[in-house]
């Protein structure tokens, strides 16, 4: 039964623990869906519109392409090598029951919704191998596997541990992440584990000093990123993370913990996103974008 937690499934014996994660499955192919499923495995991406699916695997191609240039810029050969063989290990489905009946590991990939993915999980469940883990690449409402965009650049991993969640299901998972190639931590399953609970209270922040006009936009990120460091101000993040994606972690956060100041909605952002200006993939959020 799903929970509201981190793992669907839990591993118990020691012979789970040590057999390999072989057979992966991503559901969603959208940013972060892609950019999981290039984790160098047997990968079946999944996504119920097929115009994403073929989005994600040009999306996919090119990312590789670079890589493989940079790799392998002085044998081009190997590189046309290196691109076909990590292609050939990603399949794509549009069937979500189907592409986990021979899975050993699920990452959900999709929108902030808890309701959507409880209803996702349960269909997964029921279809599943017995000894499948079930993760959730959700950056705010439950997880497991948290992933960090773009992910075949990011080395961080967020490996989620609740309280339901076994030692074997736990050792399975820092394994795997450590096995393509990202640098794990270990957290409890608390709002925004690590990153976000730090990185979205301040992005918010950000917003309310911009909607009560003490700073342009332009001026708060160049602040934050000339005094602070950053290599991106937080009202830009705003905009490449989605504003829609801000306000469904903030809603989220709040419904559940309604008497922290720093969850309450934000006015100006709900605004934006009620008039479809979420930022980078619309082309305006709180900045205009060419689009591409």
């Amino acid at each position: 039964m799903i929970q509201f937690g981190v793992i669907a499934r839990n591993f118990s014996s020691s012979s789970a623990v040590q057999s390999a994660i072989k057979n992966v499955t991503v559901i969603g192919g959208g940013l972060m869906g892609s950019g999981i499923a290039q984790a160098g495995q047997n990968v079946t991406l999944v996504d119920v519109n097929s115009e994403v699916l073929v989005k994600a695997q040009k999306s996919i191609g090119n990312n590789l392409g670079r890589v493989a240039k940079k790799i392998y810029k002085e044998n081009p050969q190997e590189g046309e090598k290196f691109v076909a063989e990590a292609l050939g290990r990603i399949k794509t489905s549009s069937d979500p029951v189907a592409a986990v009946k021979s899975t050993d590991l699920v990452v959900e990939a999709i929108v902030e919704n808890l309701a959507v993915k409880h209803d996702l999980f349960k269909k997964l469940d029921a279809a599943a191998p017995s000894h499948a883990i079930m993760a959730s690449n959700t950056s705010s409402l439950f997880g497991g596997l948290h992933f960090f965009n773009p992910v075949p650049v990011m080395r961080l991993l967020e490996v989620v541990r609740g309280a339901e969640t076994s030692e074997g299901t736990y050792a399975t998972m820092m394994e795997w992440g450590k096995a393509v190639g990202k640098t794990c931590i270990t957290c409890k399953d608390t709002p925004g584990f690590v990153v976000n609970r730090l990185l979205v209270p301040y992005i918010c922040e950000a917003i309310r000093l911009y909607e009560r006009g003490d700073a342009s936009a332009r001026d708060i990120d160049i602040a934050m990123k000339l005094g602070a460091g950053y290599p991106m101000g937080p009202l830009e993040l705003a905009d490449y993370v989605g504003l829609d994606t801000n306000k469904f972690i903030l809603d989220g956060w709040f419904k559940k913990y309604p008497e922290q100041a720093l969850f309450k909605p934000i006015p100006l952002l709900n605004k934006l996103v009620s008039e479809g200006k979420l930022g980078v993939k619309t082309g305006e959020g709180f900045y205009k974008y060419e689009k591409k």
